[in-house]
């Protein structure tokens, strides 16, 4: 990339009780010889957007490329994304402070897009620890993401269904990848002798932890090999691995995250509908007369139950699992971590209580509708006896 390219932004400023910036550990791009640690940061931030991404119409726009599948259990033809995202790199971001920063963005279909910074590390664990706790609670990475995703959806407008006008709802997420540690330790002795340092990479603080919370949080952990180790948390995760086997969780983790922010959004709908539902019978909707206008409420409802429906299922099943059960462990393991199964359990939930109010709307209006039936039926057989009784002589 050109030295033109290269954008210069001001570093997240830490917050007032933090360690001041000349204290923070430096991210560069080679390993010192003496370093035990080598290995990268990745920040993901996701925002919804909109209800879709037309993906063929987006590539055209941007000329970019679509995710290749690469999973840890080499088995193309049986995990597989069933409308692979859209990546387009972003230029090279440089701080002030000299530390780089490289980065990328993936669109998915149904409405997520996707910012990965990526910050080159190398140094040992208390400087890795320093990071963790420094970034996963104090960054500006969020802002920055912000303004890089408006830019980019200006041109990409045209692929966009239904955008979203109010503040997007969004997630982030920290991965700390080591591809090399000084003599390529196991998986179970790494966690023998540097347990409590993972733990507390993984809740990004700097102080020590209790034992039974660092049991707690080394519980969340799966490999594949003797020595590879992943070690997931709700809002960051630890990753010994190389880099092309550090894809698999990495890949994993960005979409269970992406269905954390789907499944949020239909939650947050949902609650928005069932409020305007209640606040409508609380006004009068199951008295006779007013019953009426249940059927347009009803069927507005309707709609809503009906987008839900599918809009989850195109989340839920963006990626299939057919043989590779690692992949499939490795993202269980991940969407419960991060929360997945409660919001789905949520939205499930909340459909099958608009489901119930939608068929006591639509009985409320049937039973209207059949007593004006009867009514006019009885108002004609009145009108005829009337007219009989009038024409009868007195």
């Amino acid at each position: 990339m050109e030295a033109e390219n290269t954008t210069v932004l001001a570093p997240p400023q830490p917050a007032a009780a933090k360690v001041p910036p000349e204290a923070l550990p430096t991210l560069v791009s080679t390993k010192p010889p003496d370093a035990p640690l080598c290995g990268s940061v990745l920040v993901l931030i996701q925002f919804d957007v909109c209800e879709e991404i037309r993906l063929d119409q987006l590539r055209d726009i941007l000329g970019a490329r679509t995710t290749a599948t690469t999973f840890k259990h080499s088995a193309p033809g049986y995990v597989r994304y069933q409308r692979p995202p859209i990546e387009e790199p972003l230029e090279p971001l440089v701080l002030e402070s000299g530390e780089g920063l490289q980065g990328e963005i993936r669109y998915f279909d149904y409405g997520i897009v996707s910012v990965v910074f990526e910050l080159p590390f190398s140094g040992d664990w208390d400087k890795l620890v320093q990071l963790s706790s420094r970034w996963v609670w104090d960054t500006n990475f969020e802002s920055l993401a912000t303004r890089i995703i408006k830019q980019k959806l200006e041109r990409a407008a045209p692929a966009l269904v239904k955008p979203y006008i109010s503040e997007w709802l969004r997630e982030d997420y920290f991965i700390f990848h080591l591809r090399e540690i000084a003599g390529s330790p196991s998986a179970n002795d790494l966690l023998a002798k540097q347990g409590p340092y993972i733990a507390q990479v993984v809740r990004g603080e700097s102080q020590t932890l209790s034992d039974g919370e660092r049991q707690e949080i080394l519980q969340s952990r799966i490999s594949y090999y003797a020595n590879d180790l992943a070690v997931i948390g709700w809002n960051a995760a630890f990753i010994y691995d190389t880099p092309s086997g550090a894809e698999t969780a990495i890949q994993l983790l960005q979409y269970a995250n992406s269905q954390l922010l789907e499944f949020r959004h239909y939650d947050d709908l949902l609650s928005r509908e069932l409020e305007n539902v209640y606040a409508f019978l609380d006004r009068g909707g199951h008295s006779m007369w007013s019953r009426w206008r249940t059927a347009r409420a009803a069927s507005k409802l309707l709609t809503v139950l009906i987008d839900v429906g599918e809009l989850t299922e195109r989340a839920d099943n963006a990626i299939k699992f057919l043989s590779d059960m690692f992949s499939a462990r490795l993202y269980k393991l991940a969407a419960q971590k991060v929360g997945v199964p409660d919001y789905k359990d949520l939205v499930q939930q909340k459909l099958r209580t608009a489901e119930e109010l939608y068929r006591f709307m639509v009985d409320q209006f049937n039973q209207s509708r059949a007593f004006v039936l009867e009514l006019m039926v009885v108002v004609i057989l009145i009108i005829e006896l009337i007219w009989i009784f009038r024409g009868k002589p007195i």
